[in-house]
């Protein structure tokens, strides 16, 4: 699931290719001259928030720079120094993939919370790679803490929400995240760390709720509960 190479596969499987995001090209090393359109992303296969975006092709100097870059992405495996042990093993290489919605901004990330085998929450990310900022929701997009923003909720909504419970199956919990373009829902990647765990949120209460989802999952579940409980 950490492997993002792989994730498609999976995810293609179980929901139908409709649902991935194209690959343009994957490999270790960019070569000398750039195998993909633009605009496109960047992105290493084994880590997390390791993205380029370009919006046209670059000049021969900013392509060098990116080729760089992407060296540096897999000198190490990700995750080892907040113990994210699931990223320990995934090979390490580059992928690229067509930029959605074909221009800057980035599109609104949607992140769907599922606690054994229940769509809970839905988490908005706004303003990736300018003034990220994100809300909580409930599936019934309820805002849990009141925000500035109030996006709407995507088309796509009632079919992201199905999926991210198919994806999950009776795991105690995983994290789902997908993006709606033009109302096309597309899978994004499968998250077991959510913010590495760290991340605090807009009040305690929702703390407490979401350990409870968890230790319910787990109590009906015992059988799933060991790796993911680990993370």
């Amino acid at each position: 699931m950490m492997d993002k190479i792989a994730a498609k596969r999976l995810a293609g499987a179980r929901l139908g290719e409709e649902w991935i995001v194209p690959t343009l090209w994957q490999g270790t090393d960019l070569p000398w001259l750039i195998p993909f359109p633009a605009p496109a992303i960047i992105k290493s296969r084994h880590g997390c928030n390791q993205y380029r975006v370009i919006t046209a092709v670059p000049d021969c100097a900013r392509w060098q720079q990116l080729r760089r870059t992407a060296r540096r992405w897999q000198r190490r495996p990700h995750g080892r120094w907040l113990d994210e042990w699931a990223y320990r093993d995934v090979p390490r290489g580059i992928l690229t993939e067509p930029l959605l919605g074909g221009a800057l901004p980035l599109p609104i990330d949607y992140k769907i919370y599922v606690f054994g085998g229940t769509a809970t929450h839905v988490q908005v990310h706004l303003g990736r790679g300018r003034r990220h900022r994100w809300i909580l929701h409930d599936r019934s997009w309820r805002q849990l803490v009141r925000a500035a923003d109030e996006p709407p909720p995507p088309p796509s909504l009632p079919a992201m929400l199905e999926a991210a419970e198919t994806l999950a199956g009776d795991m105690n919990f995983l994290r789902i995240d997908f993006y709606d373009i033009g109302g096309r829902p597309y899978f994004g990647e499968y998250c077991l760390y959510p913010g590495s765990g760290l991340d605090p949120f807009a009040a305690d209460w929702i703390d407490l709720e979401l350990g409870a989802l968890w230790l319910a999952a787990m109590a009906e579940n015992p059988v799933s509960s060991a790796p993911i409980g680990y993370a």
